[in-house]
């Protein structure tokens, strides 16, 4: 890695409403990043595509996900922040990668089989390739490292695996060209965080997340104090008290979420969290969670709703982005281009 300048890059889809899932499992991780490393922070377009979504519900979606990560703290002066298809570099590396790459590494993509379910034939070629483009966003800006959870950290091995065989087939044209051994970094992922992977609050098994049917499911970053409330008091829980230490929260799916959310709420342990509320019912910690998100969510809901009523200068952002973006990514890809032989004007 200390060939490669230090960068990250991550991305969050503009495909229904962000949640606390999104915020803390990834977008206040991308603020805190921002102070000590160089981040590019994408809103992935492009991947939505691979979900049926009316064009004025995407458009609504881009620069919805663009107000939560300024609401959040993203400063667009520090970070890159743009949307994916403003930078064509994404799409011409990943059709490179797909030449790379190998149907039995995406065959073994689990995301894959989970959302297409069933009735893989007629699930879009798109969402089959999805991981060759996710590796495309990556290593296009040669991103060293990427914020991830669990459940994307197969992808992530699978853009090591693409950018490993992309060094060794050319690896004869990158030294002919004075390069290094390896023109890609092999991307190390960043995990962490109390509350890195946030469940559903009607079911501690599954992944919070926009698709569910349920909206009880989610606290959406736009729900306002009285939305919030009724959510975490109808959340899903067991009968027994709270314990007194993380450890016993292993087999309480449920118990373990709301406590991982109030850590990750308040910058603390849920060791830290049990310390004071360890034996208390569930309808009084409820309660007091219910206190720290409303003071926690609530500013970030109102700047949300004041840039969502400024969008040309969301769109600036993301224009603005989207050049500096382009600035890092075009010369990386046109010296991909003449690694695998490929002719350009000069």
């Amino acid at each position: 890695m200390s060939a490669f300048k230090e960068r990250v890059f991550s991305g969050v889809q503009p495909t229904g409403s962000l949640h606390l899932g999104n915020y803390l499992g990834a977008i206040k991780r991308f603020v805190e990043l921002q102070s000590r490393m160089d981040c590019i922070y994408c809103v992935v377009d492009l991947h939505a595509l691979t979900i049926a979504t009316p064009p004025d519900e995407l458009r609504d979606g881009i620069r919805g996900v663009t107000a939560g990560f300024l609401a959040a703290g993203l400063d667009p002066k520090r970070s890159i922040i743009f949307n994916q298809s403003q930078v064509h570099e994404h799409a011409e590396l990943a059709w490179i990668f797909s030449c790379v790459a190998r149907v039995g590494w995406l065959n073994r993509m689990t995301q894959f089989k989970e959302k297409a379910g069933k009735d893989r034939e007629n699930a879009s070629a798109g969402l089959y390739t999805y991981p060759v483009l996710m590796a495309a966003d990556i290593l296009a800006y040669k991103a060293t490292h990427v914020p991830v959870g669990e459940d994307q950290k197969q992808h992530l091995e699978l853009t090591r695996d693409i950018a490993q065989k992309f060094n060794a087939d050319y690896s004869a044209s990158i030294r002919a060209r004075g390069g290094a051994d390896a023109f890609f970094p092999l991307t190390e992922p960043l995990i962490g965080g109390p509350a890195a992977r946030v469940m559903s609050l009607r079911d501690g098994s599954k992944k919070m997340s926009k698709s569910d049917p349920s909206d009880y499911s989610r606290i959406n970053l736009t729900d306002d104090i009285d939305m919030i409330a009724q959510k975490i008091k109808k959340a899903k829980t067991d009968p027994h008290p709270l314990p007194g230490s993380a450890k016993e929260l292993a087999t309480r799916p449920e118990a373990e979420n709301l406590v991982g959310i109030f850590a990750a709420l308040c910058d603390t342990t849920p060791d830290q969290v049990l310390e004071k509320h360890g034996g208390a019912q569930f309808s009084q910690f409820k309660s007091a969670l219910v206190d720290v998100a409303v003071e926690k969510l609530g500013a970030l809901r109102a700047e949300m709703v004041r840039l969502s009523n400024a969008q040309d200068h969301i769109d600036a952002v993301l224009a603005d982005g989207a050049r500096r973006a382009r600035a890092i990514a075009h010369p990386i890809i046109a010296e991909v281009k003449e690694i695998v032989g490929l002719v350009s004007a000069k």
